[in-house]
């Protein structure tokens, strides 16, 4: 299978979009150049600053958000892995890929352990980075599809009513429909019809995945 099969099979319904941040120009162009050759888009940045600034304007579900970072480690100002740092804080959920002519062991192991996808030595083989970026690309994929069905999860909980929700809790835990009726003061024919809502909106195919859904939807909050 060829790089291109490979990058395709990375991607999501759209094309993917790389932000390459790097204080020298001729790095810049010569990735987006590479990954425009294998059909990734690039938007190039000189600093860490202007990057920040241009997230800042972006909606959380705009098709302009990267799904994934180039950064040169050492830059004036903020850094990669000063960037890498206000990312995490801030809560922006993106695989970086670190590429720097000055690494070292400690600062490997810094970025690794902060999250970081990748972290690449100037000079770089043009394969090495393009494997690199479709492993991102897979990774961002699979984060964003879970970070969808956690949503989606979340929206079809708030859509029971209060006394579902407490009938799906005390199902998630194992009791019976006499022991929810006991514990709510409910009739047996009451809760078997809220199990069946449960059951509908929630659109569950199994008890075992209406207890898997109450689990994620504890574990989000």
């Amino acid at each position: 299978m060829n790089t291109q099969a490979h990058l395709n099979d990375a991607l999501t319904d759209t094309s993917p979009l790389v932000y390459v941040v790097d204080d020298d120009a001729s790095v810049r162009e010569a990735i987006a150049g590479l990954l425009a050759s294998v059909g990734v888009a690039v938007e190039p940045y000189a600093s860490a600053v202007s990057l920040l600034h241009r997230l800042k304007t972006l909606e959380s579900e705009s098709a302009q958000l990267p799904n994934c970072l180039i950064v040169d480690v050492r830059m004036p100002g903020v850094g990669g892995l000063e960037l890498q740092q206000v990312l995490t804080t801030s809560g922006v959920r993106v695989p970086i890929i670190f590429v720097t002519g000055h690494g070292d062991v400690e600062m490997t192991v810094q970025a690794m352990k902060a999250g970081a996808r990748d972290f690449l030595s100037k000079p770089f083989r043009d394969q090495h980075l393009i494997d690199a970026v479709r492993s991102a690309l897979m990774h961002d994929r699979a984060d964003r599809e879970a970070m969808h069905m956690q949503r989606d999860l979340r929206s079809r909980y708030e859509s029971l009513t209060v006394r579902e929700q407490k009938v799906f809790s005390l199902v998630a835990r194992g009791l019976m429909n006499k022991q929810i009726a006991s514990e709510l003061n409910l009739s047996e024919i009451t809760v078997k019809v809220h199990r069946r809502q449960l059951m509908t909106k929630m659109k569950a195919k199994s008890f075992a995945e209406l207890v898997k859904m109450e689990e994620r939807i504890q574990t989000s909050r």
